[in-house]
């Protein structure tokens, strides 16, 4: 039990202890690392002897490996719970109300995939009525693409309505314009803390030694201009204008209990795939749009885990680097109350969702926000908070 005066079904117990970047108002306002407990943010430096943790982001502290991550985590639990240290410790934490939250590590390469079976059925049929949901390769592999880490954003920043080309299915020809059809995707993501080198792939049972953890991620998706540009190739202009992720890092160590079985596989995967750890993850997510819940995307459904995700990705021999990210795509489930996304929730449109208040969506308009947040099982029947990744749309450039 921690010394600090916690409510009992607090998300941030010491059970949790994410990590993030924060500045806070007290002269210097320097980011720098620190960790969650409760609605207080404890700063690391001065209570840990480790430069590391006086840089403006993880990547320092993260590239130092596993071991060292399970040392530091003992150490500031050790903190927080043995009552001797409590004077120095207080002494370095700040009420979360009082600090400004930052981009928790520097984005390396980024890659997003399209893991969840509901979606990717649902988003088969939408875009392919008639044909086969899934395509032929989709249960073979973990389907991805390669997105743009400079666009990557932290929870709160604004997001500008994309322009791009859009052609829909009865027009003679494409146009040019703002985006018609917004969308969010409520994803988790994962950041590797140690690379691999070129030549060599990360195995499913390597998962762990390399990720050092989890996130929540806003895929901003816009619909029109990705049905538009994707034959052949894939996704671009639609999805590399913004990407929005929490600024909490919930450690690997933290979500042990969180750890299911995947759903059942057929046909079973090849060799490299196999399920040697079974890194299936019961997080619930929710998803709120301007304050109103319209979705509760069950993780637990993932068909591909992020170990099997890793390790697809550097099978053919690609290197990885510190602050490599990588997403699981869209969340969501059986039920139309689990899909997480607007393109699945309206059926492209045809059935729009009503809101509390009245409103109804089929896709985001200007003024609009998106907050996801998200919850896991923990430690002597904690929940493991990952805060929340939130977005406000604004109007197109130049309108």
């Amino acid at each position: 039990m921690t010394w600090l005066e916690l409510p009992p079904d607090s998300p941030f117990g010491i059970t949790n202890l994410p990590y993030g970047v924060f500045s806070a108002d007290d002269g210097s306002q320097v980011p720098r690392v620190g960790v969650r407990i409760g609605d207080s943010v404890l700063d690391l430096a001065p209570v840990l002897d480790d430069p590391a943790f006086g840089e403006p982001s993880l990547n320092a502290f993260m590239a130092q490996g596993r071991s060292r991550w399970s040392e530091v985590r003992a150490r500031i639990t050790e903190l927080l719970t043995a009552e001797r240290h409590r004077r120095a410790v207080e002494a370095s934490l700040h009420p979360l109300s009082g600090v400004r939250l930052h981009l928790p590590f520097v984005p390396g390469d980024y890659a997003d995939f399209f893991g969840n079976e509901y979606h990717a059925a649902n988003a088969g049929r939408i875009f392919r009525p008639g044909a086969e949901p899934l395509a032929a390769n989709w249960k073979y592999l973990p389907v991805g693409y390669h997105g743009r880490t400079g666009t990557i954003v932290v929870s709160g920043t604004p997001v500008t309505r994309p322009r791009g080309q859009r052609k829909g299915p009865q027009d003679s020809a494409p146009e040019f314009g703002p985006s018609r059809r917004l969308d969010f995707e409520a994803e988790v993501g994962f950041v590797l803390g140690t690379g691999s080198p070129l030549g060599t792939p990360v195995t499913v049972g390597e998962f762990a030694h390399h990720v050092f953890g989890a996130f929540l991620l806003n895929d901003w998706s816009a619909r029109d201009l990705q049905a538009w540009e994707s034959t052949p190739l894939g996704p671009f202009l639609a999805k590399s204008f913004a990407t929005s992720i929490s600024p909490w890092i919930v450690p690997l160590d933290a979500l042990e209990h969180a750890r299911i079985s995947p759903p059942p596989r057929d046909p079973e995967p090849l060799p490299y795939l196999a399920d040697v750890d079974k890194w299936g993850l019961d997080v619930a997510l929710e998803v709120r749009l301007n304050g109103h819940v319209v979705s509760r995307p069950p993780f637990a459904t993932m068909y591909w885990t992020p170990a099997q995700m890793l390790a697809h990705l550097t099978v053919n021999g690609a290197s990885t680097r510190t602050g490599d990210l990588y997403a699981s795509g869209t969340v969501s489930g059986p039920v139309r109350s689990q899909r997480g996304c607007l393109l699945e929730l309206s059926w492209g449109g045809a059935e729009p969702v009503t809101l509390a208040d009245g409103s109804v969506r089929s896709f985001l308009l200007d003024a609009d926000e998106v907050t996801i947040t998200a919850t896991a099982p923990g430690a002597s029947g904690a929940r493991i908070g990952f805060g929340e990744v939130a977005g406000q749309i604004l109007p197109p450039t130049g309108s």
